[in-house]
């Protein structure tokens, strides 16, 4: 029989090590994958950068800024506030006598002018209260002046001696008496009149009525307190607005000149211009709670854009500053000592300059001295920038910037430069 070779068993001691070296070999292959690819991540990344950006940007590189050029010119001062806008007169249209409003003659919001006839009141109890006074003085017209003719005769008489002078005396007094009854009924007439004239409701302002307070066919009494209608004046119309204290003794100078101070209202977002005016009015005192004093200005208001007690933003064009250098508002900086800005000369130095900012608005800063037009000031990037130090401009007024083939060095270790994308 012959003998077959066998292979030896595999011992469970061989298969133990098997499973425990394996995964090892695979965690140290899969780190030396990740390491390689990640020396080639950076250079991937910048390569994918969008156009006007930089990345990567290594600790002792210059930093990246925006810069705007300053510029001279005409610079208009203006003091912003709040205001309400005011009617010069508002009226409430009420009755004078009680009755039944018979008519309506206008339309609400309709624009009405002085003397205007708005609504009647039934007029027939006021035309026979008149007829009557107007009988009584007649009657007693008509007894006065036989009273007069029997003074007349009552005379005669007398110088001829026919009467007893005590009658003429008694005469006398008779006609007197009837003269002032006859003055009596001339104001009862002229009453009556007045009333049958109140029964008619005109327009005592010119101005925009409002919406009616009593529909027609009710009775209306003087003593309503709603009135039939408010009327009030929008053309011209006034805003009241305040100021702090501090800026009182300019806008007072210019006022006790007789100079015209120009006013704007805009509307609540403070986008629309709505009307343009100018100051009529300073308060006389200071309200001590605010600090703050109130100002009137009035606008024709042609346009009819403003209502009363409508919510306005105010700006008051104080004064016109002429040839002064203007800058970014974003360029200002901020520190312990005062206010400064970055200047960046033609080598793309950045110097750092303190300056006393003038008037300025939203967008822009007057700034009297310290700066010229034409220089380059920071207005973005600048938290890592130092003064005297070097900058990389990558955009200046607005317009992106190239950049510069030895901006940037190469690094030594890993060969990559910081790319604009």
């Amino acid at each position: 029989m012959t003998n077959q070779p066998t292979t030896p068993p595999v011992s469970g001691k061989s298969r133990t090590w098997f499973w425990l070296v394996t995964p090892l070999l695979l965690s140290l292959a899969g780190a030396g994958i990740y390491f390689h690819n990640g020396e080639a991540a950076p250079e991937q990344k910048t390569e994918k950068g969008g156009k006007g950006r930089r990345f990567f940007q290594e600790d002792d590189a210059p930093a990246v800024v925006a810069v705007e050029t300053a510029r001279s010119g005409d610079f208009p001062v203006y003091l912003n506030a709040l205001g309400t806008v005011t009617a010069l007169k508002t009226v409430t249209v009420k009755p004078r006598v009680d009755g039944e409003l018979v008519k309506v003659h206008f339309s609400e919001g309709q624009l009405v002018k002085a003397g205007d006839l708005l609504a009647e009141i039934d007029p027939r109890p006021f035309q026979v209260q008149l007829q009557q006074v107007q009988g009584q003085l007649q009657r007693d017209q008509a007894l006065l002046k036989n009273a007069e003719l029997d003074q007349s005769r009552y005379q005669t008489l007398l110088e001829q001696d026919s009467i007893a002078a005590q009658q003429t005396v008694t005469q006398e007094s008779v006609v007197k008496q009837y003269r002032g009854s006859v003055e009596m009924d001339q104001a009862l007439v002229d009453n009556a009149k007045l009333q049958l004239n109140y029964a008619k409701l005109t327009a005592p302002i010119s101005g925009r009525v409002g919406l009616r307070q009593v529909d027609q066919g009710n009775i209306v009494r003087a003593s309503d307190a709603n009135g039939l209608v408010i009327i009030t004046q929008l053309q011209p119309i006034s805003v009241v607005f305040t100021l702090p204290e501090d800026q009182l003794p300019e806008v007072a100078k210019r006022y006790r000149q007789g100079q015209d101070i120009g006013i704007e209202a805009y509307d609540r977002s403070g986008k629309t211009k709505l009307a343009a005016g100018k100051l009529i009015a300073l308060d006389n005192q200071i309200d001590p709670a605010t600090g703050t004093i109130k100002l009137k200005a009035e606008f024709d208001n042609r346009e009819q854009t403003l209502f009363a007690n409508q919510f306005v933003n105010v700006r008051m064009h104080l004064d016109t500053l002429h040839n002064v250098t203007q800058i970014p508002a974003a360029a200002l900086q901020h520190d312990a000592q005062g206010t400064f800005v970055y200047v960046v000369d033609s080598e793309n130095v950045a110097h750092l300059r303190r300056i006393e900012p003038g008037p300025g608005n939203d967008e822009k800063i007057a700034v009297p001295n310290a700066l010229t037009a034409g220089e380059a000031l920071i207005v973005n990037g600048s938290d890592r920038v130092k003064d005297g130090a070097k900058v990389d401009v990558a955009e200046r007024d607005g317009q992106t910037v190239a950049a510069q083939p030895n901006a940037n060095p190469p690094d030594s270790e890993a060969g990559k430069r910081r790319r604009r994308g």
